[in-house]
């Protein structure tokens, strides 16, 4: 006759006293989830990994430093019996019984009254997987079967529908650098749920491919502007599309607060009534460089870094930037949208005292496919630039970290 399957339950431990018998590996892993699950959770062990004992100084578990007794699971609603000590899991599994206490045993699941699923989380959903029966259990299947359920949920591949009334609003998303798969986890969840998308053309393209083909995308660059100015409209359709009752990302280049203008669009919504998540990107700024091999900081060489927008040059009056200010850093410059301007730059700095010989760095494309990393220094860039044929959009590094990285492997487009 075939084993009867367990029986999934959540169990819901806030305030209730939960029991942990042993210090090592296995509590490492699962006291996190009890101390999220607000558990009053109580270790006994002699000994405990380093991290253990971090979350007993911190107050997040109270540990007794002793190996167990009989006893010590009186007035416990759950139990993980996970000591080194075969005999005291077996009596401690003993006295679970005894109490009724539902108890996980690390070394030996056929003798437990409770088995630990393999967990993941998305979005406020808790995934729980679990074999059948004790027979046969292979627990990396059942992890595999987790992650590939959560990473469906959240990249949008594994699309489960709101049965409830969404509330309309728009997501301004960071697609982060260029390659779709640097967008974050959250990013990718909004736009496969997205009824209109508003595109940068900066924004990462491959990733619009892959939308259904209900969703419209909008080329932010092709809006009719008519009276408006260029972001004005921009701000327009965003409104209009989401007072429609549609959900809308705005999905930009980058991170959405660097140099992406999110805020004016932020700033607009809200005036507007709009309902507005704000989801962050990973920066041109850092991971660009990173993908071309340098190190924005590094140790002995820099210890901070600038970012700054080159889109209008040293000399113009709209400039909120004091170029003398960088000239005396002696850290990292990065420069975002300079790629025209780069030699009334390097001239600007060079004049207030950065030495003429500093290495720079341009990384066009950076990440994706046609990514490429031309070198130079503050004296040679705007000739390098011209014989190079260097077209934007390329991040500019300026500082002793470009000669760290230059002979680096790495190559984010693999």
């Amino acid at each position: 006759m075939a084993e009867n399957p367990a029986y999934p339950v959540g169990l819901r431990l806030t305030g209730r006293r939960v029991v942990v018998l042993g210090g090592g590996q296995v509590a490492q892993r699962r006291l996190p989830a009890l101390i999220a699950a607000g558990a009053d959770i109580h270790l006994v062990s002699p000994a405990a990994t380093p991290s253990v004992e971090a979350m007993a100084d911190a107050g997040e578990i109270t540990w007794t430093k002793r190996p167990y007794e009989d006893g010590d699971l009186a007035e416990a609603w759950y139990a993980l019996i996970a000591t080194s000590d075969r005999q005291a899991n077996t009596d401690a599994s003993a006295e679970a019984e005894r109490h009724r206490v539902w108890c996980v045993r690390s070394d030996d699941a056929d003798a437990a009254t409770a088995w630990t699923p393999a967990t993941g989380h998305s979005e406020g959903v808790t995934v729980a997987v679990l074999t059948t029966n004790a027979k046969g259990r292979d627990p990396r299947h059942t992890a595999a079967i987790r992650d590939a359920v959560v990473e469906g949920l959240r990249d949008g591949t594994l699309v489960a529908p709101h049965h409830r009334t969404r509330t309309p609003g728009v997501a301004l998303v960071g697609g982060g650098p260029g390659d779709p798969d640097l967008i974050t986890v959250r990013g990718r969840r909004l736009l496969a749920e997205a009824d209109v998308v508003i595109a940068d053309r900066l924004g990462p393209r491959d990733l619009l491919a892959e939308l259904p083909p209900h969703v419209e995308v909008i080329d932010a660059a092709k809006i009719p502007y008519g009276r408006f100015m260029a972001q004005e409209a921009i701000n327009n359709a965003l409104i209009e599309h989401a007072k429609q009752g549609k959900s809308v990302v705005r999905l930009k280049g980058g991170d959405p607060f660097v140099f992406g203008r999110g805020m004016e669009e932020a700033q607009a919504l809200a005036e507007a009534g709009i309902a507005c998540t704000v989801v962050p990107g990973i920066s041109s700024s850092i991971s660009v460089p990173g993908a071309a091999g340098i190190p924005v900081t590094h140790r002995g060489v820099a210890h901070e870094f600038t970012v700054v927008s080159g889109h209008v040059a040293p000399d113009d009056e709209r400039s909120l930037v004091d170029w003398a200010a960088l000239a005396r850093l002696r850290g990292t410059l990065v420069v975002l949208m300079g790629v025209d301007k780069i030699g009334r730059i390097a001239e600007t700095l060079i004049a207030h005292g950065r030495p003429a010989d500093t290495p720079v760095a341009l990384v066009q494309e950076g990440t994706t496919a046609a990514q490429r990393r031309v070198d130079a220094t503050l004296s040679t860039v705007a000739e390098t630039v011209r014989a190079e044929d260097v077209k934007p959009p390329a991040v500019i590094v300026i500082g002793e970290v470009v000669n760290v990285g230059v002979h680096s492997p790495l190559n984010a487009s693999e």
